[in-house]
């Protein structure tokens, strides 16, 4: 290992170049790193790689998990709670059975559960490619509020039918009876097992007299706990990572100081920057070692199979977005339903479009074992392996390319919010500064030091509609400002519940309140 160390550090510099690359070509860079890896396996003399699935499930998945919960709004989360519960377990499920069908139909060697194995291996889309095209072009919040919340839990749902299909092939049988317990235990137990984690480290921050170091340190050990309870316990860890990250979330400004939030965020911005690069490419290097395990099978007619299940699942995934949108019609007649008018034909392709997979899927066939319990070489393992290659390079290079050409050429309206991001995030400074002036004028005053501290912070609004400017401030005068940065964090908070605010304007908003914060403690 310690004399592949250079290797690994030029790897992580190629990581860097790519993804410069990717951003002045305006390419999503997981497309790029696996392109990159893939090229890099055919060099002569390269190290072999051998990626190990305990490395990716605990290593990898739990702090990107939770990174992506503390980045997805609860807000949003519930009000499209229905369209994501059914994209992220309902369209997995039938995913997965779909996959069962054809592969056991078309794949010489393939039962159904083998076929069951195989669905619940591709059925997930994966969220990192999503987000990186994402950055490069706007779709309306609802999409990608959908898109956010699809991520954080379809991985649970996929490595519950993984996990289940690899009991059948073992065994020869499956009992759904038991099967059902099972995955009530594993998603209720998931849940309850993340929440509980999330509420003990909640009350280590607030008990104890950490630091920002200390809480940094707390926040990259606690994903980590939560997933390999929640595993011991033959529960889902991805559902307690989410669950135990969207409470923490919610709660991050009653525990944490401006400070910890400031530092975290640019330790965790790097983290996820390099998990997410090597991740990518060790997908593409690890191709060498797929194809050596296809003694049995051609390498066309591999290629073959998986464009098929690729295009099955392009396909499935599409008339699921579609079938999604002509059920919420008709639920509508019935129920209140956040979607109120009609979506056309265009929002719901480009939910369906964006079904890149990516590396759980990577994760869950290389963690199939080589043999069965009884000694036997597990059937058709490698032939799974390289479907899942295929299936994983196609929907990132044709998905994953195409996706932004179509967001440009729809130019889709963001019909629940009248303002811009840009615009609501200056509208939103307005009412700040007026409604601080407001308050400010009304507060009860103590003594004599008080009133001149308010008397001059209403100076400073009413003349620059701002309450920091570069003079130095007094003692009592910061001390109404502090005072006052935690009451704007409460109005926020409060306007935000509407769901014509934009989180996004919010968050910048409540970002610059740290900010700030810090900029008056260290005068």
């Amino acid at each position: 290992m310690l004399h592949q160390f250079p290797f690994y550090l030029a790897i992580l510099m190629v990581i860097v170049f790519l993804v410069m690359l990717a951003n002045k070509i305006k390419v999503a860079y997981p497309i790029l790193l696996v392109l990159g890896g893939l090229l890099i396996s055919f060099v002569p003399g390269i190290p072999r790689i051998h990626i190990d699935p305990e490395l990716i499930f605990i290593i990898f998945l739990p702090p990107l998990l939770y990174e992506a919960a503390w980045a997805t709004t609860w807000k949003e989360l519930w009000r499209w709670r229905r369209i994501i519960g059914s994209f992220a377990f309902l369209i997995v499920f039938l995913t997965a059975f779909a996959v069962a069908v054809v592969s056991s139909k078309f794949i010489p060697g393939f039962t159904l559960a083998l076929g069951f194995l195989l669905g619940g291996i591709v059925s997930p889309p994966d969220a990192v490619s999503a987000g990186a095209i994402l950055k490069f072009v706007k779709i309306p919040k609802r999409l990608a509020s959908i898109l956010e919340g699809e991520s954080l839990l379809n991985d649970a749902s996929s490595l519950i039918v993984f996990r289940f299909a690899l009991v059948a092939v073992g065994t020869g049988q499956f009992v759904f009876e038991q099967a059902f317990v099972s995955f009530t235990w594993a998603v209720l137990g998931g849940a309850v097992i993340g929440l509980g984690i999330a509420f003990a480290f909640y009350k280590t921050h607030k008990l104890l007299p950490t630091d920002v170091n200390m809480d940094i340190v707390l926040s990259l050990v606690t994903p980590y706990v939560m997933y390999i309870a929640a595993e011991s316990a033959e529960t889902s860890g991805v559902l307690s990572v989410v669950c135990g990250g969207l409470f923490l979330a919610q709660q991050r400004h009653r525990f944490l100081s401006s400070s910890s939030r400031l530092r975290a965020i640019n330790v965790w911005e790097s983290l996820v920057f390099i998990l997410n690069g090597l991740v990518f490419m060790l997908i593409g290097l690890d191709l060498p070692e797929i194809t050596e395990g296809l003694e049995e099978v051609s390498i066309l007619s591999a290629i073959g199979y998986g464009v098929m299940i690729t295009v099955l699942l392009i396909v499935g995934r599409l008339l699921s977005a579609y079938g999604a949108v002509v059920f919420t019609q008709f639920a509508r007649r019935f129920i209140t339903v956040a979607e109120q008018g009609h979506p056309g034909y265009r929002g719901p392709f480009l939910l369906g479009w964006a079904g890149m997979r990516g590396v759980v899927s990577l994760a869950a066939a290389l963690s199939i074992p080589p043999y069965l319990a009884d000694g036997t070489p597990f059937p058709q393992r490698n032939h799974i392996l390289f479907i899942t290659f295929v299936v994983i390079l196609l929907t990132l290079v044709i998905q994953g390319l195409t996706l932004p050409v179509f967001i440009r050429r729809f130019n889709l309206k963001d019909t629940d919010h009248d303002l811009s991001e840009e615009e609501e995030y200056h509208h939103l400074h307005r009412r700040l500064a007026d409604d601080s002036l407001v308050y400010l004028k009304n507060r009860e005053v103590a003594d004599d030091a008080n009133q001149f501290a308010v008397g001059k912070m209403l100076k400073q609004l009413e003349n620059t509609n701002t309450l920091l400017d570069d003079e130095q401030l007094t003692r009592e005068c910061r001390e109404v400002y502090l005072h006052m940065l935690d009451v704007q964090r409460s109005w926020l908070k409060e306007w935000n519940k509407a769901y014509t605010t934009n989180d996004d304007a919010v968050r910048r908003h409540l970002h610059r309140l740290d900010v700030e914060e810090e900029k008056i403690r260290f005068m």
